[in-house]
């Protein structure tokens, strides 16, 4: 008996303990109840314990000190009505399981009304096996005992196990009622996967006649609209006998969670005009209708009804609201809203880092999640996938690696949406590797997971590792959607997968997606990108219901693929089908228009055409404007465009840079550069680009390190376009080792990297090194394509391999299905005429499948020039001059063949003949860079008024002694006049390379690098002398002309003296 008091003193002080104080009694009152007759039964049972006790163990104060605790104990319990509450009250499973032990080991006979409530408290406090339990040992039960056990399976997930139990009620006997009906179809809607079942109940209940219960009927609406059937939820609704708030607000929330937010918006109006008043709820999804359609105007109108019924201050509405307002881009309305609440929840906390997030607000975001860890202390998934998606950019990729740690700490790692937010983290800040590090890690992966990655790699340019992941899914089974389709069919966007993009275009039919309306602009997307127009033109017309994306997509591939008639033809097309054009469409249409001849017929036609439309307003087709008519060689309205902008965007800057660069305007892209930063302007990958095209064009080594240095305070040096920008750069400006400094791991080389390199390596001479990059690129990297062999035959070119690069040439087409372009064939042309293969190369010429364009017999004539064939030489000047008389290149070429056989009379000819014709020899310039300054000289400018011009002449006069000491003997074949011996070479000591040498000389500090620069290919017997004054000096001397470097030191030159 003892041991029963104890274990009952023991329960009444858990009850105790848990009764928290109030302000006026300092006692404990809890939301728990007990029975009369508990204090009678400790009462006996301690008058029991006392009379077996000893009376001389001491032990009477404390038994008496312990019934006044439990007498306290009890009159606090039956202060809160146990007889008419019973469980429904307690909050806590510690104290309900203790007011249950007390009630069993009392023996205390509870009603079946105190076991529901018992029920009902270990369902609602999630322990249903204990509610089982308690429904089982009923000896009577009454429709709230079933009810009660029903709802607590559908509170805490076990749906079919409902369905179960109402099943077994039903083979009882057991009248259902409409609360059981409407647990029951509730569990249908919330499970998922119990859509049959659902329709089942459905007939049930008309087989029973319950329809007309209210309560019936709107779980019915509200389960045909979890399963986006919303018009059969209606149906359901207009049948209802009576309809409730509820009822309006479950046919509101079908709509809203079919994405039909204006049907939500008629249903709210038709439920006004019925006089219903919303609760809770159907504000919260008004409101977030209001922000899915973007009416701000509806919005204030709904806030006003908010207001107006007295919900302004309800938690879940004002969550709606924030993301309302969020919506329409009023972050200051928002906040507003978020400041004023007097009680926020988690929701309200991630509501308003959401928005901030939306709007690209890292930093206000990561402040108020500060202040959310600091007053609220309770994050979620949702908290930190907001923050993620917020800092998935290459700026805030360290705030984002910090939350990655928060997720890892959280034990959230594991949780396949927080996951798949990390995924685009990393693919959006350009770290496809540790996005592969996180898909590789996750225990579970649902098709977002490897639609995400298999975006990341596309992305990234991994277009094979995509492929992979896409033949991963097949392998295991897996349901794939149309974004999986999409993903993978941009990454067969390349020629080098053209196979593969066919492949997937028949799995696609295969798999039923051929009729999907963002798969279909995907495959014309491919197909555009591959040049196959006639297959995007046929994807196109089968087609069910084109938009203004698969319109874009065509017009963007003609204009990608440089078909202006048909671009301008499709977007009249698209004007007559009533599909309505947008800032893209004229983006489209203007990259068409992008050659000279397209300018007066299509290009100020459109621009009209814009100014009517009212887009010429638009950031992006000013942009677009200005690039169009810059291409078209109107850079003057590109100025005149770009100098009537009030705000200019970093793209606008962009495009001016890129323009001045493309039309050789260097010093002029550098200086708007410049301006660019001074104005604030946040440089991008692109305005590096333009950047480091002008230094190049230019030149300009300095200005071009000076760059590459911004780009690495900047932090963009492990942008690969920057670094392939930079590149190239170098290898223009005579920076070789630079270019091997920053060149990517051949893992993460991109096909332009592999290209650069080969490309720069043959322009410096260095040919083995362009070769050996060649088949390291066939081990390591991407498939080589048209412009990789133009790099490696130019290699060949400029190291004589005649034999190698008629081999390549042959590979390229044979085993890599390259068709030869012009590109090529002339590299072949100049390779063959340089090595005195002139019959071969004329023969090439008449055989090569693209017609041959001036460049072709340009090269042939130059051949001609180099080994003195007159009559070859006669007959492809002829070609030239027919095609173009006012081609310089050709009389000037022909005019030094003359020269050179000694036809003096026929130079004279051809000299009146450019007089008659006002045709004009492009004059030869060299120049040195020298600190900020450029300093040009042409042919004989040391006679001019240069301001050193004195010691110029001392310094020409005396290489010219220390050359002759050293064993040059002039070549006078390249002094081109009719003149004797001490003339010519007097006149080759005038050629302004020479000059520019000694300048460069005088003015450079000795030890150091001299940089020369000269507009045409440099003369023979200059080169002769630029190796003798690298002996004589001790000095490296690089001279760039415009078709390679030449890099002269202790009197030889890395071109091998073949060029």
């Amino acid at each position: 008996m003892k041991i029963k008091t104890q274990f009952l003193f023991s329960v009444s002080r858990t009850i105790f303990n848990t009764i928290p104080k109030t302000p006026l009694e300092k006692t404990r009152l809890a939301a728990v109840s007990t029975i009369t007759t508990a204090s009678a039964l400790i009462n006996e049972n301690f008058a029991e314990q006392f009379k077996n006790d000893d009376p001389k163990r001491g032990c009477l104060d404390d038994d008496i000190g312990n019934l006044r605790m439990i007498n306290y104990s009890i009159r606090c319990l039956d202060a809160l009505n146990f007889s008419q509450k019973g469980f429904s009250e307690i909050t806590d499973q510690m104290a309900g399981k203790a007011l249950h032990a007390f009630c069993i080991v009392g023996s205390v006979n509870l009603s079946v009304f105190h076991n529901n409530t018992l029920i009902n408290m270990y369902s609602k406090l999630g322990n249903i096996k204990h509610a089982r339990y308690v429904f089982d040992k009923l000896c009577q039960r009454n429709g709230a005992s079933w009810s009660t056990m029903l709802s607590g399976y559908v509170r805490v997930g076990l749906y079919r196990e409902a369905g179960e139990l109402f099943c077994q009620m039903w083979g009882l006997g057991v009248e259902p009622n409409g609360f059981m009906i409407a647990s029951l179809i509730t569990s249908c809607s919330r499970s998922g996967s119990m859509i049959d079942e659902g329709f089942q109940v459905h007939g049930f209940v008309v087989k029973i006649g319950m329809f007309s219960d209210v309560y019936v009927g709107t779980a019915l609406v509200h389960f045909y609209g979890s399963i986006q059937l919303p018009y059969n939820a209606q149906m359901i609704f207009e049948e209802m006998p009576d309809c409730n708030v509820v009822s309006w607000t479950s046919l509101m929330v079908g709509y809203s969670d079919s994405g039909n937010p204006g049907e939500v918006i008629n249903v709210y109006q038709r439920m006004r005009r019925n006089g219903v008043c919303g609760n809770q709820n159907t504000f919260a999804t008004v409101t977030s209708s209001c922000g899915l359609l973007e009416d701000r105007f509806l919005g204030y109108q709904v806030l006003g009804h908010v207001i107006q019924n007295g919900f302004d201050g309800n938690v879940s509405v004002a969550n709606s609201l924030i993301s309302m307002f969020s919506s329409f881009s009023n972050v200051e309305e928002a906040c507003y809203i978020f400041d004023s609440m007097n009680e926020r929840d988690t929701i309200s906390w991630n509501a308003m880092i959401s928005t901030y997030a939306h709007h690209g607000l890292c930093r206000e975001s990561l402040i108020c999640f500060h202040s959310m860890r600091r007053l609220h202390d309770e994050t979620n998934s949702t908290t930190l996938a907001s923050l993620l998606s917020v800092c998935s950019s290459v700026d805030n990729l360290k705030w984002g690696r910090g939350i990655h740690g928060l997720v890892v700490k959280s034990g959230l790692d594991s949780n396949v949406c927080i996951c798949n937010t990390l995924l685009t983290l990393y693919s959006q800040a350009g770290r496809s590797e540790d996005a592969e590090l996180v898909f590789r890690a996750m225990a579970e992966r649902d098709l977002i997971s490897w639609n995400s990655m298999m975006a990341c790699y596309v992305q990234d340019g991994n277009c094979l590792d995509g492929l992979k992941l896409l033949t991963e899914l097949l392998q295991m089974g897996k349901v794939m959607n149309h974004v999986t389709f999409a993903c993978a069919l941009a990454a067969c966007s390349h020629p080098d997968f053209l196979t593969e993009g066919k492949t997937v275009h028949a799995l696609i039919i295969v798999s039923g997606f051929h009729d999907d309306l963002i798969v279909g602009n995907a495959l014309i997307t491919m197909y555009c990108k591959l040049g196959m127009m006639m297959e995007a033109k046929q994807v196109f017309q089968t087609m069910p219901q084109p938009d203004r994306v698969t319109w874009n997509a065509l017009i963007g591939g003609h204009a990608e693929n440089e078909e202006p008639n048909e671009a301008v033809k499709a977007y009249k097309s698209m004007r007559e089908k009533g599909t309505p054009g947008n800032y893209i469409t004229m983006v489209n249409v203007l990259g068409a228009c992008s050659a000279p001849d397209n300018l007066l017929k299509r290009g100020k036609p459109f621009h009209g055409h814009i100014v009517c439309t009212g887009y010429e307003s638009d950031d992006y087709v000013k942009n677009s404007l200005i690039t169009m008519y810059a291409k078209c060689g109107d850079l003057n309205s590109s100025n005149y465009i770009f100098a009537g902008l009030a705000n200019k965007s970093s793209i606008t800057w962009n495009a001016m840079v890129a323009a001045n660069a493309h039309h050789g305007h260097g010093e002029e892209a550098l200086k708007l550069f410049n301006e660019m930063r001074n104005e604030g302007v946040v440089l991008d990958q692109f305005s590096f680009s333009g950047g480091f095209s002008a230094t190049a064009n230019l030149g300009v080594l300095e200005e071009g390190q000076q760059l590459h240095g911004l780009v690495i305070k900047l932090g963009f040096q492990s942008d690969l376009h920057v670094t392939n920008a930079a590149m190239d750069m170098y290898g223009k400006c005579g920076g070789m080792q630079d270019v091997l400094k920053i060149l990517p791991q051949p893992i993460n080389r991109s096909r332009l990297s592999w290209n650069i390199l080969i490309s720069a390596s043959a322009r410096h001479g260095c040919i083995q090194k362009g070769t050996e990059t060649f088949h390291e690129m066939l081990q390591h990297g991407p498939k080589p394509d048209h412009v990789t062999f133009v790099s490696l035959l130019s290699a060949c070119n400029h190291g004589g391999l005649v034999d190698e690069g008629l081999e390549y040439y042959n590979t390229m087409t044979n085993e890599f299905g390259i068709v030869p372009g012009i590109e090529h064939c002339v590299c072949i042309i100049d390779l063959l005429g340089r090595s005195g293969r002139l019959s071969e190369a004329e023969s090439f010429i008449k055989t090569m499948p693209v017609p041959p364009n001036d460049l072709a017999w340009r090269s042939l004539l130059a051949a001609c020039r180099i080994h003195g064939n007159f009559e070859l030489g006669r007959k492809t000047a002829e070609r030239l001059l027919e095609s173009d008389p006012s081609d310089d290149s050709a009389y000037v070429l022909y005019s030094n063949i003359c020269a050179t056989s000694g036809r003096w009379k026929d130079v004279e000819f051809l000299r009146k003949q450019m007089g008659s014709k006002n045709v004009k020899k492009q004059p030869a310039c060299s120049w040195v860079k020298i600190k900020d300054k450029v300093h040009s000289f042409g042919i004989g400018d040391k006679n001019h008024h240069h301001p050193q011009a004195i010691q110029i002449r001392a310094k020409l006069g005396e290489l010219m002694k220390t050359t002759k000491e050293a064993g040059y003997v002039a070549n006078t074949s390249f002094a081109l006049h009719d003149m004797d011996e001490e003339e010519k070479e007097y006149n080759l000591w005038n050629h302004s390379e020479r000059i520019a040498l000694a300048f460069g000389l005088i003015n450079t500090p000795e030890n150091s690098t001299l940089r020369v620069f000269k507009n045409l290919r440099v003369c023979g017997d200059c080169h002769s002398v630029y190796k003798f004054v690298s002996e004589i000096v001790g000095r490296k001397i690089v001279l760039r002309d415009p078709y390679r470097f030449h890099h002269f030191s202790g009197g030889k030159c890395s071109c091998g003296d073949y060029w």
